[in-house]
């Protein structure tokens, strides 16, 4: 095998793989927040209540990040703002909301939050709407 092209193999692979995690860790966020867009629906108010902002509007905020955010994410469209968000409610679940609970009950919010992070770092790659819009504002600057 002929080696001698591997930066561009390399970053092939990597945009491949953001574009895998971002799609994948995307559709799990929203298998958790699907139900709580449901219950924002029902007009259910029986959800943690931060900073004295009311349980209904931390619940629309909650739904905002964990489905909205989610979508974004996928599409890779407004990617780094979507993860500030998603990072900023897997912080509250993970360190407030779980933060006197066992390691297990903070574990999984834990896990997105590190993969938000890394996805934070390295952006939503060639794959992705907001890697088009750049494409098209470069293309423009000409």
């Amino acid at each position: 095998m002929n080696y001698s092209n591997t930066t561009n193999s390399d970053s092939v692979l990597k945009d491949v793989a953001l574009l895998i995690v971002r799609v994948f860790i995307g559709f799990a966020m929203l298998s958790h927040g699907f139900p709580k867009l449901q219950m924002l629906l029902e007009g259910k108010s029986d959800f943690f209540d931060f900073l004295g902002l009311g349980s209904q509007i931390t619940l629309g905020l909650t739904v905002f990040a964990e489905f909205v955010c989610s979508i974004l994410l996928i599409l890779g469209l407004f990617s780094r703002i979507s993860l500030g968000f998603l990072m900023f409610t897997m912080i509250i679940a993970g360190f407030v909301v779980h933060g006197a609970d066992p390691f297990e009950k903070r574990e999984m919010s834990l896990i997105y939050l590190s993969v938000y992070l890394l996805l934070m770092v390295f952006g939503a790659g060639k794959f992705s709407v907001d890697y088009m819009i750049e494409k098209r504002k470069r293309a423009n600057d000409w």
